[in-house]
């Protein structure tokens, strides 16, 4: 069974909703955040990435980072822009994104079936970033951002859902990047009833999106836990903010890489060497791959168009199929000396949102000398690759629309 909750959350007044809704931490960087967030002291960018409030030069770990995160957190409370609700509640959360509307249900996930891995997750964490996420949440006392979780589409939890989607949200707004979002708030006992019996049928949740946070909820709610000679495992710090998709719903888009070099090759003698696992294409147009098997590339002043040639392709392993893989093992690795992309400085991740212009952009300006374009991962396969206990290359998977932080917050206490 899986466990999912309601809980007491703290949420803006709904004229705040527009103002405090802020993309999640980790899809900006600090110089971008300081940004989007100038001349918008209510934006909760000023919560999840307390740096933007600081000097620059300030080490993004330091302990005043994370006070200052809190010093907000508690100011957005203390001006009564966040309030809590008065008792334990289920929220629906709905974001559309062009013709696409995907509704997740909001609450609480349990630590210990994370622990136990009835929360099944396909990608490793970096130690660093983990730690960070672990300390906001001890100093802040909160789970500020919600984990990205989906399960296996229940046709009763889809009927509860449209159910209370008829009535009037409580927010309902568009963001400046064309997004929007709507909040119903399920208050009534008989209906949060009805879904926690239901998710108790559900023998797993998959974390598609944020396991940085979700190993960092885990790890404090089990060092509380272990603190408290009273613990009992109804404590909130044994639960976790979440948001539950149905896998039906989810869209996953491309995640491509750049590299700055050639590692020590000209690009004649690349491209000949590529043809050893490929059949390299030059193309008049920026190469989108269509199909599995095929990647794009960009390496001046062309793109490339590169399908595997038979025997590449691997049938028998989930992480093996990924296209990702595909290019670890025949290009990152023996030609392009990449042996661990989760901690080379030679490589980046650039999200499919940025389109293919941003690759071209990267290399053009001389930052990079090499852009591939990658076929997204399916849901299907990220299922199939948690189901396995199998791990993802980094940077498998780009969700899009991406949560917004601080529509609902879980504290600790």
């Amino acid at each position: 069974m899986a466990i999912l909750r309601p809980f007491r959350g703290y949420r803006p007044l709904p004229q705040y909703a527009a103002e405090v809704a802020s993309k999640p931490y980790d899809v900006l960087s600090s110089e971008e955040a300081r940004t989007e967030a100038r001349g918008k002291p209510l934006s909760f960018l000023h919560v999840g990435k307390p740096e933007i409030d600081l000097p620059p030069e300030m080490d993004l770990y330091d302990e005043r980072v994370y006070q200052k995160g809190r010093h907000n957190l508690q100011g957005l409370i203390r001006e009564g822009i966040l309030r809590q609700d008065d008792r334990p509640c289920f929220y629906v959360y709905s974001q559309t994104m062009g013709n696409h509307t995907q509704y997740g249900i909001v609450g609480c996930a349990s630590v210990s079936e994370y622990l136990d891995n009835t929360i099944k997750k396909h990608e490793l964490t970096r130690k660093e970033k983990e730690d960070d996420r672990t300390r906001h949440v001890e100093v802040t006392g909160a789970h500020t951002g919600p984990i990205f979780l989906t399960y296996r589409s229940v046709p009763a939890i889809d009927g509860i859902v449209e159910e209370v989607c008829t009535g009037r949200p409580v927010y309902d707004f568009r963001a400046e990047d064309g997004i929007g979002h709507r909040l119903w708030v399920i208050e009534d006992e008989e209906t949060k009833e009805r879904l926690e019996r239901e998710f108790q049928n559900v023998p797993n949740f998959y974390v598609a999106d944020g396991h940085h946070r979700s190993a960092a909820a885990a790890r404090v709610g089990k060092e509380m836990a272990d603190r408290n000679p009273s613990h009992t495992g109804e404590e909130e710090y044994n639960f976790f903010l979440a948001v539950l998709f149905p896998s039906t719903q989810l869209r996953i888009l491309d995640y491509n890489r750049v590299v700055k070099d050639l590692n020590g090759r000209s690009r004649e003698e690349f491209l000949k060497e590529l043809g050893a696992s490929f059949e390299v294409r030059p193309s008049s147009a920026p190469v989108s791959p269509s199909r599995k098997g095929e990647i794009g590339m960009y390496l001046p002043p062309h793109w490339y168009t590169l399908r595997a040639l038979p025997g590449r392709e691997h049938d028998s392993d989930p992480v093996a199929r990924l296209e990702v893989s595909l290019l670890e093992r025949e290009v990152l690795g023996p030609l392009l000396g990449i042996e661990d992309p989760r901690t080379s400085k030679r490589i980046d991740f650039v999200g499919g949102i940025r389109g293919l212009a941003e690759l071209q952009k990267r290399v053009d300006s001389g930052e990079m000398a090499v852009a591939f374009a990658l076929f997204p991962t399916s849901i299907d396969e990220l299922l199939a690759i948690a189901d396995a206990g199998k791990i993802m290359p980094p940077k498998s998977t780009w969700f899009e629309p991406k949560l917004r932080d601080g529509m609902v917050i879980h504290t600790l206490t």
